[in-house]
């Protein structure tokens, strides 16, 4: 993965597809006042270079049957770097589980797992993660409503490169 030098072109262009994965070639480039070509090269720089992981589409959960959204702070009885390793690669396997982060602190992880209704993530909790190796415990917090969802990270377009942080 090469490293590219952002300019403002380049924090134009991420800033766009962050707010817009399906923008054209054509409107990307006219947002970022360049041609078409030179802004199809930089995204796949910009690809290749790690910037751009993927792109998705925003599902509405609720329009699906997911009703529950619950935070999972669980603890582990040992955090050995294979038992921690262990434990991320078995939160792989569960689609519920949308979101796995590992903390400092009292926490070990912090999970964002879906469900259809309380009884599912109840069952989800008590037959796989508590049931699951190394589990110390698991405090549950279930998501009343989201006032914020903004997925990435803030652009700042017009801030100079010798600002940047690598």
């Amino acid at each position: 993965m090469q490293r590219v030098k952002l300019d403002r072109i380049d924090r134009r262009i991420l800033a766009d597809l962050q707010a817009d994965g399906r923008m054209t070639n054509v409107e990307l480039a006219r947002r970022a006042g360049i041609s078409a070509p030179p802004c199809l090269r930089r995204v796949r720089a910009l690809e290749e270079a790690g910037y751009i992981k993927g792109y998705h589409a925003e599902i509405e959960p609720h329009a699906l049957g997911f009703n529950v959204t619950v935070f999972a702070h669980v603890g582990l009885n040992s955090q050995a770097e294979a038992d921690l390793r262990s434990f991320e690669d078995l939160v792989l396997a569960w689609p519920e589980v949308r979101e796995c982060h590992m903390l400092a602190g009292e926490t070990d992880f912090l999970l964002k797992i879906v469900a259809h209704d309380w009884d599912d993530y109840q069952r989800f909790l008590t037959t796989r993660l508590t049931a699951a190796p190394n589990i110390s415990h698991v405090k549950s917090s279930l998501a009343i409503r989201n006032s914020k969802h903004q997925p990435g990270v803030p652009i700042d377009v017009d801030v100079g490169p010798e600002a940047e942080h690598e």
